[in-house]
């Protein structure tokens, strides 16, 4: 008999979130790390950092342009780089440290090493190996190079090297136009950065509503970015001071001087060391690895979830990938509705959607009804003095049942919650239409553009 139920090698967000709620099932569960801390690349190097960061320096902007609008005046404002940074690391290790609390309250063993697959039910970490019934792979993933723009860590960097730059630089070059690059843009952009954001496509975000896509980039350039749109970037090379990238698009080629340069193109599965493939775990063509409804891989007991298998790479996803697994392990109902996570893009403004958008419900041959509210016509809005972007919800043109909402705005990563749970359960756009919000709020935008669903919006 195994001395485990189940070993998760990884404790990421979806990693401990499996192990939490496979030890509240009854599973006797170990969870392998092979950093110092617990919480992955979300908790230590990716979404709390950065959002911490984001959080810091929109106060530091708004300090020294948007205050005085408000009547209140300022003077003598500096940045202090060191304090800023401390603090996103405070907020880092009080959120990893919680984890390894939830770990000893749970009665989960942390194994700290890198953890192998060496056979269907053995796991070696180090000179130790550990007997279990099942194993759930939860690597993670690791950032994209760029082929010609290879990571150096000090010019040529990644997300990593970016939420612990030493000094603001001078100028600052970001490859790639999605989440990732946008918020590290926005961050050193708001600090005194000169950043040029770099994207192949031609529009920013382009997984999400174009519309509000084109939008958010408008915004983003009165801040100061800018932006050079089906442009890609095929070289670089160092300089005294800095890089020299060569960018080619529209029938040009130029190149770009930078100090630093982001490269944000994307991430892909982190397997390294793994051993999965070695014992006939199979992986596709972009080095995922394949899993069954039950999230089993090819291997029978050896189960994976998140950025180690297809679908978006979001922290969200993985955690309740990884709850939805060991209750389908444990014989218990499990699912996620995959047209139910939502997006967001932590920029100022945000931007936040759920579900289909016009382009996908187009794609599935659905035929949808289409209501937007701008934010400049709420009145919370106004009196923030957040009125770029607004709301835009999809609705089946039979049935009115929500297949999507797209949100530019203030709070848009907050105010997704409602419309999540309305396209999870099955709302109708009168359904929201006929709740009451409170006023002045926010939210009011939601309920009016579900008014326009049908037509009948009432301040607009």
């Amino acid at each position: 008999m195994a001395d485990l139920d189940l070993v998760v090698i990884g404790s990421g967000p979806g990693g401990y979130v499996a192990a939490i709620r496979a030890a509240q099932l009854g599973m006797r569960v170990a969870c392998v790390e092979k950093d110092a801390a617990l919480g992955g690349t979300c908790l230590n190097v990716g979404c709390i950092p950065s959002k911490a960061l984001l959080d810091s320096s929109e106060h530091y902007w708004q300090v020294r342009r948007t205050l005085a609008a408000h009547g209140v005046k300022v003077s003598g404002v500096e940045l202090d780089l060191p304090t800023m940074m401390g603090r996103k690391d405070r907020v880092v290790r009080g959120l990893t440290q919680g984890v390894a609390g939830l770990f000893k309250k749970n009665k989960i063993e942390s194994v700290r090493g890198t953890g192998r697959i060496a056979a269907p039910g053995r796991v070696a970490v180090g000179e130790r190996t550990l007997e279990t019934a099942r194993v759930l792979i939860a690597t993670g993933s690791e950032p994209t190079p760029l082929r010609g723009l290879a990571f150096d860590g000090e010019r040529i960097i990644s997300s990593t090297e970016a939420l612990t730059l030493p000094r603001v630089p001078e100028r600052l070059l970001v490859i790639g136009c999605g989440a990732v690059g946008l918020e590290l843009g926005s961050v050193w952009s708001r600090l005194g950065a000169q950043v040029t954001v770099v994207e192949f496509m031609d529009e920013i975000v382009p997984t999400m509503d174009r519309g509000m896509a084109t939008q958010l980039r408008r915004a983003l350039e009165r801040q100061g970015m800018s932006f050079r749109l089906a442009t890609s970037a095929s070289h670089a090379e160092r300089t005294q001071s800095g890089v020299r990238v060569t960018l080619e698009g529209k029938g040009q080629r130029t190149d770009e001087e930078a100090d630093v340069v982001l490269v944000a193109i994307g991430r892909r599965p982190y397997l390294a060391g793994l051993g999965a493939a070695e014992i006939g775990v199979a992986l596709d063509e972009r080095g995922r690895v394949k899993v069954n409804e039950r999230y089993e891989t090819t291997v029978p007991g050896i189960f994976a979830i998140g950025d180690a298998i297809p679908g978006p790479m979001l922290a969200h996803k993985a955690q309740e990938e990884g709850i939805a697994a060991v209750e389908l392990m444990a014989g218990v109902a499990g699912h996620v509705n995959y047209d139910a996570i939502p997006s967001v893009v932590y920029t100022a403004p945000e931007f936040a959607s759920v579900g289909l958008s016009e382009e996908d419900a187009a794609q599935r041959g659905v035929a949808v009804n289409v209501g937007s509210f701008p934010f400049m016509a709420n009145g919370r809005a106004r009196c923030l003095g957040e009125t770029d972007g607004g709301v835009k919800m999809l609705a089946d043109a039979k049935t009115d049942r929500i297949l999507g909402v797209h949100i530019l705005g203030p709070r848009a990563s907050d105010l997704i919650a409602e419309a999540a749970i309305a396209v999870e359960f099955g709302a109708s756009a009168e359904d929201i239409a006929r709740s009451v919000h409170a006023h002045p709020t926010l939210p009011e935008a939601i309920k009016e553009a579900a008014l326009a669903v049908g037509k009948r919006a009432i301040h607009v």
